[in-house]
């Protein structure tokens, strides 16, 4: 697994260890990825874990080779933050990440490629709920970059008749979401409250997003890699709900007990406005039904950050 001690990634890979597999092989450089994200499988014999940039072809090689791989899960990526700041190398990175991994598997290192895409590829909602037939309309060079690579994916597919599925998430909140650089909304705000400090929104706060916990998504993946009539295909997974960035802000305030002002921001460049996906698709293939209510999952993730951020030991 490409990103594997990332923060998807590393929740796949507790979820595929359910599975009893015979080996499970961690591919990441730990630009974003942390080793504490593995720290319930590390140990088991039956993992390894390469530190490792996926940008190197022979390197990717060479462990595939070496560990005699069936299957990866594609989950190496450059933010999205990343790429208002270091557009190039933003594109040119996940490019060349996806596109060496179809080559190995059109080389035959490998049989079958699961490749995690993006509900930043949409855009904008031109429609709700967002099908998989909705126009793609990047806004960052992040998503123009994620549109490239399901476009990769899917002509190796294609043109190859390769064993090649792409899963799409929208977005997805929960333990062990990087807190650091490039942090997302929701481990941010957990952050600035532990600090004492006010909780911000870009713009008027009424933008939308749609919103998975990460049991739900890494159970979305594996329906994909397990579904046949997924290949070839981009499938959405989503809660099917939306939350504004105002309301999930509020949320994680009263969580908190925080009684204080929440700060306005000017808007942030490519900030989609709504978003809300349909997980029919999804839901007909394999039975997708996310089961972690938002309230829910909000109350864990909280509650997991407050403790790790605490920690001394947090990393």
């Amino acid at each position: 697994m490409t990103g594997g001690a990332g923060f998807i990634g590393s929740h796949l890979c507790d979820r595929l260890m359910r599975e009893n597999p015979s080996k499970l092989v961690v591919f990441d450089d730990f630009s974003l990825g942390k080793m504490r994200n593995l720290s319930s499988i590390r140990d088991d014999r039956r993992v390894s874990v390469f530190r490792r940039d996926a940008r190197s072809y022979k390197e990717l090689e060479d462990a595939m080779v070496d560990q005699s791989i069936d299957v990866v899960f594609n989950l190496a990526v450059i933010p999205l933050p990343m790429s208002l700041e270091l557009p190039m190398e933003t594109v040119m990175t996940n490019i060349e990440i996806t596109t060496n991994v179809c080559e190995l598997l059109r080389k035959e290192k490998f049989e079958t490629l699961v490749h995690c895409s993006s509900s930043e590829a949409y855009g904008t909602a031109l429609y709700v709920p967002m099908d998989e037939a909705h126009p793609e309309n990047p806004l960052t060079p992040y998503a123009a970059s994620k549109i490239a690579c399901d476009q990769v994916a899917v002509s190796f597919f294609k043109t190859f008749g390769l064993d090649i599925s792409v899963a799409r998430p929208f977005n997805t909140y929960g333990p062990r979401q990087n807190e650091k650089s490039y942090a997302g909304v929701i481990p941010l705000t957990i952050q600035r409250l532990l600090k004492g400090e006010a909780p911000m929104i870009y713009g008027d706060g009424k933008q939308t997003r749609d919103y998975s916990y990460v049991a739900d998504t890494v159970e979305g993946i594996v329906g994909v890699f397990s579904c046949l009539d997924a290949k070839g295909r981009v499938v959405n997974i989503a809660s099917g709900k939306e939350v504004s960035i105002m309301t999930l802000i509020k949320k994680i305030v009263k969580t908190m007990g925080y009684t204080g002002e929440i700060v306005h921001k000017p808007a942030r460049p490519g900030d989609v406005l709504r978003h809300k996906g349909d997980i029919s698709l999804a839901r007909k293939l394999f039975d997708y039904a996310p089961r972690t209510g938002f309230d829910e999952g909000l109350k864990k993730t909280v509650d997991w950050y407050v403790r790790e951020l605490k920690s001394p030991s947090a990393s």
